[in-house]
C-alpha cells in the first residue's frame, strides 16, 4: 500500500497522540517528585489545572483516534481520496489539544467539533 496523505495525516495524529500525555506526567513529576509517582503514592496535591485538561485533551484523542484510524484505513484500501478530510481532522486535533490545554471552552468545542464533522466526512466518502 503506497503511503498516502491520507495515511500521513493518521500517521501524524498518532505522534499527537503519543506525546500528549507527556506535560502531564512532567507536571506531577515536578509537583510530586519522582519516586512518589513512579510509586503511585497518594497525595492531596492535585495537577494543575492545564495539566488536568491535557490529560483530558489527550483521553478525548484515545477515544476518536480508533475511528479514525479505521475510517482512513478503509478509504486507502478502497482507493477513495479523503486527503482534505484527514488534514482537517489532524488540525482540528492540534488546535484542540492547544486551546484545550490553554482552558478556551467554546474553542475547544469548536475544534472538537470541526474534528468530527471531519471525521463524519470520511466515513461519508467510504460508504
Amino acid at each position: 500500500m503506497e503511503m498516502t496523505t491520507s495515511l500521513t495525516y493518521l500517521a501524524w495524529t498518532s505522534a499527537l497522540c503519543i506525546v500528549l500525555w507527556l506535560p502531564y506526567v512532567l507536571e506531577r513529576i515536578i509537583s510530586r517528585g519522582l519516586i512518589p509517582v513512579l510509586r503511585y503514592e497518594e497525595s492531596d496535591v492535585e495537577p494543575a489545572g492545564w495539566a488536568q485538561r491535557c490529560h483530558r485533551a489527550h483521553l478525548n484523542l484515545l477515544e476518536n483516534l480508533p475511528p479514525f484510524a479505521a475510517l482512513v484505513l478503509i478509504a486507502n484500501l478502497t482507493n477513495v481520496g479523503v486527503a482534505g478530510a484527514a488534514a482537517v481532522f489532524f488540525w482540528a486535533r492540534v488546535a484542540h489539544a492547544i486551546v484545550h490545554i490553554a482552558g478556551m471552552p467554546y474553542l475547544r468545542t469548536a475544534a472538537f467539533f470541526v474534528s468530527w464533522a471531519a471525521m463524519f466526512s470520511v466515513f461519508f466518502s467510504v460508504i
